[in-house]
């Protein structure tokens, strides 16, 4: 009697395994899928009779790589031959697992801008309203990227960030010969801001920027330095008068904030003042939108000394302290959250991939994989743990890239997560 509750219940059992089993596969095939349609543009740079691997295959194989901390092309090899029974269930794989030269010379070759068109769609589908958040816009040298031999400078990219989501929005490339002045407005041409703040540091503190910042309906708020030698002058002198004053008879904002971390205690005091209070302010006509200034002061204790920053600002923002010194703090998100992930997590500074198109297009791969990271939350790690565990579970791997899931699809993505 006992054995055949025992045989009805390893039945049920088994079945219920199959079951599960059919699901997953048809989940995974539904993600698969959904790459495929994010990646629709990319044309095959391939010659026809060279082509062993479908370009779908090797695009999947590399994001996927790329999610589970590889780092070079013999990286993405090897992960996929680690996974090659898995991949089996949804890729084609005709001829096996490509190896690390068909990855290295298909990267080299494909469109990066047809790329970054598909990483930009795929944002699209990530981000919610624009509205109220915070957008820092800055650049990163990938210094790996130099080729002494050829004559080659290191890339040079420009991003924008969301703060509050953590997500890559977009990138540009900055041409040689050329700075992220003419970098900056391709970028916001990229984007709808209607609604942020967008935040960059003095390089991009031009008029051309701001009035097109304003013109796409976001608000900006860009740190003055000397290269705006007579408004930085005027501003400074300012400032330092009327605090000496206490600001007496000056319509005033004022926030103070302490911090204390890694030994280390900061205290940032913000004022911010409405252009007006400036009677003879120079030329403020050419900065649109332009509605108040804005100073900072960074006091840093550390256990051996003692340092003090002063920092001006010019903000579209009305004169709130406490909102424009937030938007300012989160302006080192881009630093902290996604250029050091970047060099620290994934290696970026350190990779030696420099031939053709490959660094720009295996950054956008990283940029991928930080994305999908990010919007993964019921893990509650470290970013480096959890690549780790998308590399050690496979099922851990389909609900990071939830994330790339089209329509309806995510319902049967759900599903799968909460069976």
């Amino acid at each position: 009697m006992s054995q055949g509750f025992e045989t009805k219940s390893a039945d049920r059992l088994q079945n219920a395994r199959e079951e599960r089993k059919l699901k997953e596969i048809e989940d995974i095939g539904s993600i698969q899928q959904s790459l495929v349609e994010h990646f629709g543009d990319i044309k095959d740079p391939r010659v026809e009779r060279t082509k062993k691997h479908q370009l779908k295959d090797i695009l999947v194989i590399a994001i996927l790589a790329i999610i589970a901390g590889a780092q070079g092309w013999e990286d993405i090899e090897n992960y996929g031959i680690s996974k090659q029974q898995w991949l089996e269930e949804f890729l084609v794989l005709p001829n096996g697992i490509p190896s690390d030269d068909t990855f290295r010379r298909v990267f080299e070759f494909i469109d990066p801008e047809a790329l970054n068109r598909c990483f930009l769609q795929w944002v699209e589908t990530l981000v919610g309203s624009m509205g109220g958040e915070i957008i820092p816009i800055d650049g990163k040298t990938i210094r790996g990227s130099y080729d002494r031999n050829q004559g080659q400078s290191a890339l040079h990219l420009i991003s924008a960030w969301a703060s509050e989501q953590r997500l890559v929005l977009a990138q540009v490339k900055v041409e040689d010969k050329s700075n992220e002045i003419t970098a900056i407005p391709a970028l916001l041409e990229l984007l709808d801001i209607t609604g942020a703040i967008i935040t960059i540091d003095a390089m991009g503190t031009q008029t051309e920027i701001a009035k097109q910042i304003i013109d796409k309906k976001a608000h900006y708020v860009l740190a003055l330095k000397a290269n705006h030698p007579t408004l930085y002058s005027q501003i400074q002198q300012w400032f330092e008068t009327h605090k000496a004053n206490n600001f007496r008879g000056v319509d005033v904002s004022y926030d103070k904030r302490i911090e204390k971390a890694h030994h280390r205690t900061e205290i940032r005091e913000v004022w911010t003042v409405p252009v007006a209070a400036i009677g003879q302010l120079y030329q403020p006509k050419v900065w649109a939108g332009l509605q108040s200034l804005v100073m900072v002061v960074r006091v840093r204790h550390l256990w051996n000394k003692t340092t003090r920053e002063v920092q001006f600002y010019l903000t579209s923002l009305h004169s709130d302290a406490q909102l424009i010194g937030r938007a300012i703090r989160k302006h080192w998100g881009i630093e902290n959250e996604a250029h050091w992930t970047l060099d620290c997590t994934f290696a970026e500074d350190a990779c030696r991939i420099r031939s053709f198109h490959s660094p720009r297009n295996f950054a956008l791969l990283r940029r991928f994989a930080l994305n999908a990271l990010n919007c993964e939350k019921t893990y509650k790690r470290s970013l480096r743990q959890k690549m780790k565990h998308t590399a050690m579970d496979n099922n851990y791997m389909i609900q990071v890239l939830g994330c790339f899931l089209i329509g309806n699809t995510l319902d049967s993505f759900n599903s799968l997560c909460q069976g």
